[in-house]
């Protein structure tokens, strides 16, 4: 799960106790503002190409995940640093109040899908998750390795909601690259202009490889048959932006990720379109 805003580890370090409102929201409420678009785009992708009730219900699981990640690393973090405080104690209750709710959602689904083979990209996604999480309970999931682990697992679902809806595995997994290529494109792209943004030293090849595997992997799901043309060509042009806005004035923080924002929102309108024609 990609995060351009997630607290510092000094912030998981304090031993004093801010006010409720702000344990609250420090604890409760996730900071990785590109986090919420990445969750996302699989879950509107899923739900436009393969609507169904049991669809959705994986689709708010999936978002809910994503929210109960905040409060489930603060009691990682605590348990792992051997104290107990008022933030993990209210961290606890939070996750543990929507890890219910994840489950019940997932319970629904599971009992109304129309195929019963959409547990298959979930469990091969959940290493990948667990990874994620193993660099979280480390103060260290703003590590790229961590959030393109979590982002793509948690692509897995636009393949559940696929599946679930009975379409084809092929277009399932076909959906799944095309998010996980946007993610490879992104994260890398967002982190370095975020450095940019803040003064620190950039390796942009870094990123410009991102892009040529977004691109080439996107290319072999295309060439497989698994996805239309368009989302290739879509993927491709914003890989070219990414290229020629790393190498352009920095902009600020917020522009970036609101550019990031646009730039899913079209990816996805583009292969979902291109999808259903």
């Amino acid at each position: 799960m990609n995060s351009l805003d997630e607290p510092t580890a000094a912030a998981f370090d304090a031993t004093r106790s801010p006010r409720p409102t702000a344990l609250w929201r420090q604890v409760a409420v996730p900071s990785e503002h590109g986090g919420w678009s990445l969750t996302a785009e699989p879950v509107v992708l899923g739900l436009l190409v393969a609507w169904s009730g049991p669809g959705l219900a994986f689709g708010l699981a999936a978002m809910v995940a994503f929210v109960a990640r905040t409060p489930l690393k603060v009691v990682l973090v605590d348990r792992r640093r051997k104290r107990w405080l008022d933030r993990s104690r209210l961290a606890a209750r939070i996750a543990t109040v929507e890890l219910i709710v994840i489950g019940l959602l997932a319970v629904w689904g599971a009992t109304r899908a129309e195929n019963d083979w959409f547990w298959v990209p979930l469990a091969v996604a959940a290493p990948l998750v667990g990874m994620e999480l193993w660099f979280a309970m480390r103060s260290r999931s703003r590590r790229l390795v961590p959030e393109l682990a979590g982002t793509i697992g948690i692509g897995s679902v636009v393949a559940a909601i696929t599946l679930i809806a009975d379409e084809p595995a092929a277009l399932a997994i076909g959906l799944w690259v095309v998010v996980s290529a946007r993610a490879v494109a992104a994260i890398p792209y967002a982190r370095a202009q975020v450095f940019r943004a803040h003064g620190r030293p950039v390796r942009r090849w870094h990123s410009d490889l991102a892009q040529v595997v977004a691109v080439a992997v996107a290319t072999v799901a295309w060439a497989l048959g698994a996805i239309p043309l368009a989302p290739v060509l879509a993927m491709a042009a914003l890989a070219a932006f990414n290229v020629v806005a790393l190498r352009a004035p920095v902009r600020r923080v917020v522009v970036i990720g609101l550019e990031q924002v646009v730039a899913g929102l079209v990816v996805v309108a583009v292969t979902a379109i291109s999808v259903l024609a």
